[in-house]
C-alpha cells in the first residue's frame, strides 16, 4: 500500500549544527528507504538553512539530497516543497532541475480521500509584531531584488551567518520551548479557528516549532508539528485511514 510522508526542518547547511554530512547522508537514507512504498513526500519547510537563487546561480552544497530527489521524482514519486522562513528564496531551479512541486503558500488539500490543511506554520496565529515585519521584509519583492545585487560571494556567507547567529540566540535562551498548552500554541490556535470555517478539515500538519504532536483538537481533526531533521529525526506517515509521528533509527 502506498503513503504519504510528511517531514520539515532539516535545516541543511546550518553552521550552528554539528556534522552537516553526516546529518544529510542521514536524510538521504530515509528518503532512499521510503521510496518503494511513498505515494508523496510533503517538505513543509526550513528544508535549507539558507536558501537564495541567483538566475544563474544557487547555493554550494546539497548534492545528496538534490539526487535523490531527482531520483524520487524521475521515478514518479511526487515530492511537494514548501518554502519556509529559512528557504523563502526558491524560484524555478528545484522545480525545473529537481521535478518538485513548490508551494510558498499553506495548502489545503485532499489526500487519499482525507481534508488536510499543509503549512511551514510560521506566522499562523503569531501575534508579535516584530516577527511580522521581519517576515514582511524577507518577503518583500524589493528587498529580495536589493538583496540580489549583492555577489554570491557575500550574500550567501551573510545569509548562512545571520541564521547561525539566530540559532545561537535561540541556543542560549535555552532552545525550543516546549509545548505550551492549546490555548497557547499559535499553531494549535490558527487550526481551530480555521476549523470553524472548514469544519470538514481532519488533519492540520505544519512545521516551524521543532516540537513532535499528534494533537486531537476536534471529534475527526488532529494537528500534527513535525519535530525536526536536526536532533530528531521525525517524519509522520498516513496509510490512507490513520497518521502517525515516526522517528527514523539508523545502526
Amino acid at each position: 500500500m502506498k503513503k504519504i510522508y510528511f517531514i520539515a526542518d532539516a535545516h541543511l547547511g546550518s553552521r550552528g549544527v554539528p556534522n552537516n554530512r553526516e546529518q544529510e547522508r542521514r536524510l538521504v537514507r530515509f528518503l532512499d528507504s521510503i521510496k518503494e512504498d511513498a505515494a508523496a513526500i510533503y517538505m513543509l519547510g526550513d528544508m535549507f538553512d539558507f536558501w537564495y537563487e541567483y538566475r544563474m546561480v544557487v547555493p554550494r552544497g546539497f548534492t545528496r539530497f538534490l539526487g535523490k530527489i531527482s531520483e524520487l521524482t524521475d521515478s514518479g514519486v511526487e515530492v511537494h516543497f514548501f518554502t519556509g522562513n529559512h528557504d523563502i528564496w526558491c524560484k524555478d531551479y528545484l522545480p525545473t532541475e529537481c521535478g518538485i512541486t513548490l508551494h510558498r503558500e499553506p495548502l489545503a488539500t485532499e489526500l487519499m480521500g482525507h481534508k488536510f490543511f499543509l503549512a511551514h506554520g510560521d506566522g499562523l496565529g503569531d501575534p508579535s509584531l516584530s516577527f511580522r515585519f521581519l517576515r514582511g521584509f524577507f518577503h518583500n519583492r524589493l528587498c529580495q531584488v536589493l538583496f540580489s545585487c549583492i555577489h554570491p560571494r557575500w550574500a550567501v556567507d551573510f545569509g548562512l551567518t545571520w541564521a547561525k547567529h539566530s540559532r545561537l540566540k535561540w541556543e542560549k535562551k535555552g532552545g525550543e520551548m516546549p509545548f505550551l498548552g492549546e490555548d497557547r500554541e499559535f499553531q494549535v490556535r490558527y487550526a481551530k479557528e480555521y476549523l470553524k470555517q472548514h469544519p470538514d478539515t481532519e488533519y492540520f500538519v505544519f512545521g516551524h516549532r521543532h516540537i513532535e504532536l499528534n494533537l486531537p483538537i476536534a471529534p475527526r481533526s488532529r494537528v500534527l508539528i513535525l519535530g525536526d531533521w536536526i536532533t530528531q529525526w521525525t517524519y509522520a506517515v498516513f496509510d490512507g485511514e490513520t497518521i502517525r509521528l515516526e522517528n527514523f533509527e539508523t545502526s
